[in-house]
């Protein structure tokens, strides 16, 4: 048995960490330590923005990816579990906030009852059909990142329910199932879990993706020393004005110290009572949240990773113990996990090509919403829709490229149903 574990080891380069993790494993036990939270408000002010950016690419997929370039407000009411905004929010109030990206028209119903329909303004649809294009150049990017969450799981697969409520997270296509997946077929498969839902299963292991970032920048980050005996320590801050006891800096400086478990290898012999278990726990997160784009994630789409990880109950307390490594950010009434060293005050340090095309739709949001507050949108209200026009943008699925059409100008009521409301069609 310890033959194939060293055997294991010793094909990913880490025997002399796991010959210490053995010595280190019953000598450490888990050390009980409280660290108190400490708000940061510059790592909130990046996390406060995120709910209503991504409720509103969510939308633009969706409406992007009907025939008709423009749906009706109960079929996109189909998809608000998706979108994480407050239960007590109208969609419909959500979506007319941002009227330069949401283009309101109506029709008729079969009682006579009319009925809000919403399209992608000019700007929206250009800057989609530029995150496309974006996805499609990042494609083996992309693939060699799926591959990597599915190398942290102990069976290589995962239910697809739990990748998709990382899915934003990870940057992948809303349809990514079709559009991505079926890709690479050399690399995924679909399989039948035995709960009978749907799996991805990572067809092949690279050994080449089976690094961990804290073993990529071990040569810039860590002493020649420490990575000779394979006890990596992690890159830590605090929030301004953190007060750390000088028991809990000495548990820490320990706790550095001790071996690195690679989260790509088998780490069943480790016992999960103890501070070498628990860095491993942290590795794997390390690991996870440098996965997605904004180095982020909500603590609750992790909460079915417990099983698939092979990680012990209570794993997520691994997030309180070192708010050094990271921070929990309570805004927009969640909790989101943020990776402190991804960040330099509220700027990303790598700053991803989709995450670039994110911000750009964030501006957008912010002078829509800064427009809508000053009235601009309301200047239609008195206007004959008979008489004036608007384009509006359709999109072929075969070629993607944009075409205008003359409609009426839209208009953006505050409600659904205030007052006698003009009659105009959908795309």
């Amino acid at each position: 048995m310890f033959r194939w574990l060293f055997g294991i080891a010793r094909n990913c380069s880490f025997v002399r960490s796991c010959q210490q993790g053995y010595i280190y494993q019953q000598k450490f036990s888990l050390v009980n330590v409280k660290l108190k939270w400490v708000k940061d408000r510059t790592l909130d002010a990046v996390v406060a923005g995120q709910r209503d950016l991504k409720a509103a690419g969510i939308l633009i997929s969706i409406i992007y990816s009907s025939s008709e370039c423009c749906l009706p407000i109960y079929h996109l009411s189909r998809h608000r579990g998706q979108l994480g905004l407050p239960s007590d929010l109208k969609l419909s109030t959500f979506i007319r906030r941002y009227p330069n990206i949401f283009v309101e028209s109506y029709f008729r119903d079969s009682g006579g009852s009319p009925v809000p329909c919403f399209s992608l303004s000019p700007e929206a649809l250009a800057l989609h059909c530029k995150e496309i294009n974006i996805l499609q150049q990042s494609q083996l990017e992309l693939r060699d990142r799926m591959c990597k969450l599915l190398m942290l799981t102990s069976d290589r697969i995962l239910p697809l329910q739990t990748i998709d409520q990382l899915k934003w997270d990870l940057g992948l296509p809303y349809d990514y199932q079709h559009s991505f997946i079926l890709n690479h077929p050399e690399r995924f498969s679909y399989v039948r879990l035995p709960d009978d839902r749907v799996g991805l299963k990572l067809l092949s292991w690279d050994d080449k993706l089976a690094i961990s970032e804290l073993q990529k920048n071990a040569s810039l980050q860590q002493k020649a020393e420490d990575i000779k005996n394979g006890s990596l320590a992690f890159p830590i801050s605090f929030t301004r004005g953190f007060g750390l006891k000088r028991k809990c800096m000495e548990w820490l400086k320990e706790w550095q110290k001790l071996p690195y478990t690679s989260p790509y290898i088998n780490a069943s012999h480790l016992d999960p009572r103890t501070d070498i278990s628990e860095k491993r726990i942290v590795g794997v997160f390390h690991e996870l949240l440098h996965l997605t784009l904004h180095k982020q994630t909500e603590r609750k789409n992790v909460s079915n990773l417990r099983t698939p990880l092979a990680l012990s109950q209570k794993f997520t307390k691994v997030f309180e113990r070192h708010p050094g490594i990271f921070y929990i950010s309570k805004k927009s009434d969640t909790q989101t996990v943020v990776l402190r060293e991804a960040y330099n005050g509220q700027e990303p340090v790598q700053n991803h090509p989709h995450v670039q095309i994110r911000e750009e739709l964030a501006s957008l949001l912010k002078k829509g919403l800064l427009d809508r507050s000053r009235g601009v949108y309301k200047k239609c209200k008195d206007i004959n829709l008979a008489d004036d026009l608007k384009k509006e943008v359709c999109i072929t699925e075969v070629t993607n490229q944009l075409s205008s059409k003359d409609e009426s100008v839209s208009m953006f009521s505050e409600n659904d149903t205030d007052g006698p409301l003009p009659l105009q069609y959908p795309c």
